[in-house]
């Protein structure tokens, strides 16, 4: 089951995935994403604002559904509330696989799931005194709505294996190419025609 914060304070990111991870030897990948505060256009705070009990709901029912398309071994999502200054953090999203692809395609799918759905109202207050509600994006939206059940990786021992044989392949290939590149001897080079050698031939 995913681990839910909503908090005001900061999160540390470093703790929150050793803690995750404690004890685990069934995790093989660890993917996290931290969403930061910019100073965009002299921007000199965020304040989030919430529903309590609402939102963590909500939140709990996105990472269900990233449990349900993938096979994670943990997942926690924390996002805070309140006033944000520009360089702090805004979001946490870690999630725990046997598999790289796995961890990372849910990540991502967290992040454009919350970015959209999740109940929070965001206001930009800047340096001159004046404020503004964050609107909606249509590319926020375009991104959260392409995954649907088509797109979404359904990573199974089977595509574990493929994938695991193509790495396999690609590094086979590349240790071949640096075996022959270290057999080919400095005569071997110094005898292969040079392109001034050629254009002094067709004189």
């Amino acid at each position: 089951m995913a681990r839910v914060v909503v908090q005001q304070g900061p999160f540390d990111a470093a703790a929150e995935a050793a803690a995750l991870s404690a004890g685990r030897t069934d995790i093989g990948a660890l993917a996290s994403f931290v969403g930061v505060c910019r100073a965009d256009g002299g921007l000199s705070a965020m304040v989030i604002e919430h529903y309590p009990g609402m939102t963590e709901r909500a939140l709990a029912g996105i990472a269900a559904e990233a449990e349900r398309r993938w096979p994670l071994l943990g997942v926690t999502v924390m996002h805070r509330h309140g006033r944000i200054l520009p360089g702090e953090g805004i979001v946490l999203v870690l999630c725990a696989a046997a598999h790289r692809q796995a961890a990372f395609e849910a990540c991502a799918f967290l992040m454009d799931w919350l970015k959209t759905q999740a109940p929070f109202w965001k206001r930009e207050e800047f340096a001159e005194g004046t404020a503004r509600w964050v609107e909606a994006r249509a590319e926020d939206d375009a991104a959260a709505s392409s995954w649907d059940e088509a797109s979404a990786s359904r990573w199974d021992e089977a595509s574990a294996s493929r994938w695991d044989e193509a790495s396999a392949s690609r590094s086979d290939e590349a240790s071949a190419s640096r075996r022959d590149a270290a057999s080919a001897s400095p005569r071997d080079n110094a005898s292969a025609p040079r392109r001034g050698d050629a254009a002094v031939a067709r004189r």
